[in-house]
């Protein structure tokens, strides 16, 4: 028999104080094992998202759930507070808070997350109890790149490593407990990192970070409805891209290639820093149109009546949850072949993927005038966002992954009745699940 098990996930961004999928992830994992009967608690800083964005966030605040608490941490300092993390790698003016609600949860699990503007020297933070189970998801590469995302010089793929130059031409300032041994030290804290890709782990590797990590995919939650039932958004046919208006995430292709594409209208579903630079370029075409941010209400019918979903990163996408979305709604994925997107499209064969303008081209005129291609990919994708990349098999994992860290950690797996009804369950000799 299992009892409830008490969790606290760390993040720097959590809705609607965030940016990107982490935060989406973050959300929906908190809902998925509150859902499974646990206890959830969120800590995330309010003032990051304030340092990095000017007003309040327009989108709605989450609704109340019972068994989930979300502290959204915010000091008297506000921007100097995250300033403050990022230099010193350590989260100074929220340390006392963060103690504060790990003795009072004494959690048997703190997962982090995204914590760049916590510092690595949350890590080493835990409940009074000092029994709790630490694991890291790496939605970026924040451990081994200080602009997270390993593109050099604001141009191109990290290919040698000269962060100092990389970091001040990204406009950050450079962390100078990065050529410490801070990372390493307080990385001994956690017990296992996992990586939604294969690829994004063996980025982490071949960029020097030591720890072994274990593959571990993400999920998303499931649509209300994902038939086609659903009104549409858009009077012509059209091709949809989802994302940050930011050079990582290469819009612009899409806009330069626009003329090329002879069938349908492209929808852009974001904002960001380029987005006046894109309109501006998009002027000419008036197949192109900019919807700017948008409830997730809004996306599922935009997912659900496309004819493809375009991702074009420049960048090495680490498991990126727009292609997850896309794929529960059944819309057919056109990627770049690069990173984790090639893997993703592999696996699942929910797309297709190019590596020139004319390749893309290519790409989007033949799903346009193939239905039977289209409904084959939408119809591979969604098995996979409901088979292997579901929350149901990745509980499972997540579940087995525990019990197994427990074990090694503590001898017994605390939250498992023993049958002698003493303690938790004790070690058994076994193969591991653990892999890297």
């Amino acid at each position: 028999m299992k009892r409830p098990l008490r969790f606290v996930l760390v993040t720097t961004f959590y809705p609607p104080y965030s940016f990107g999928g982490d935060a989406i992830h973050v959300q929906a994992l908190a809902g998925a094992l509150v859902r499974a009967g646990h206890r959830v608690d969120v800590i995330h800083s309010v003032d990051a998202y304030r340092a990095l964005h000017l007003g309040e966030p327009a989108g709605p605040r989450p609704p109340e759930v019972p068994g989930l608490t979300v502290h959204g941490l915010s000091t008297a300092c506000g921007p100097l507070s995250p300033l403050l993390s990022q230099q010193t790698g350590r989260p100074l003016l929220e340390t006392r808070r963060i103690r504060e609600i790990l003795d009072r949860t004494d959690p048997d699990v703190i997962h982090f997350h995204n914590v760049s503007l916590f510092g690595p020297g949350v890590l080493e933070l835990r409940g009074k109890g000092g029994r709790a189970l630490k694991i890291y998801t790496t939605h970026e590469y924040w451990l081994v790149c200080p602009t997270h995302v390993l593109w050099k010089y604001n141009r191109r793929v990290c290919d040698s490593r000269d962060c100092i130059k990389c970091t001040l031409l990204a406009g950050r300032p450079p962390q100078l407990w990065r050529y410490t041994h801070m990372i390493e030290r307080c990385a001994a804290e956690v017990d296992a990192f996992l990586s939604p890709s294969r690829y994004a782990a063996a980025m982490h590797e071949r960029n020097g970070f030591g720890r072994a990590i274990v593959h571990f995919p993400l999920f998303v939650e499931r649509p209300a409805a994902i038939d086609r039932d659903l009104p549409r958004p858009h009077p012509r046919p059209y091709f949809l891209f989802v994302g940050r208006l930011e050079a990582v995430k290469n819009p612009r292709s899409l806009i330069e290639a626009w003329h090329r594409v002879p069938a349908g209208d492209l929808l852009v579903a974001g904002t960001g820093s380029q987005l006046e630079a894109l309109r501006a370029l998009a002027a000419g075409e008036p197949r192109i149109r900019f919807l700017g941010h948008l409830a997730q209400e809004s996306l599922d019918a935009l997912y659900a009546h496309c004819i493809a979903c375009i991702v074009p990163s420049s960048m090495v996408e680490i498991f990126p949850l727009v292609v997850l979305e896309a794929f529960s709604r059944k819309a057919p994925v056109v990627a770049r072949d690069l990173g984790a997107l090639a893997e993703m499209i592999a696996e699942s064969g929910g797309g297709l993927l190019y590596r020139t303008e004319d390749e893309l081209v290519a790409a989007l005129t033949r799903i346009a005038h193939d239905a039977t291609l289209r409904s084959y990919l939408g119809e591979s994708g969604h098995r996979s966002v409901t088979g292997r990349w579901s929350e149901t098999a990745y509980l499972e994992r997540y579940f087995d992954l525990l019990s197994e860290l427990a074990l090694r950690k503590l001898g017994e797996i605390p939250w498992e009745e023993a049958d002698e009804g003493r303690g938790g369950r004790r070690a058994t000799s076994g193969p591991s699940r653990l892999r890297s």
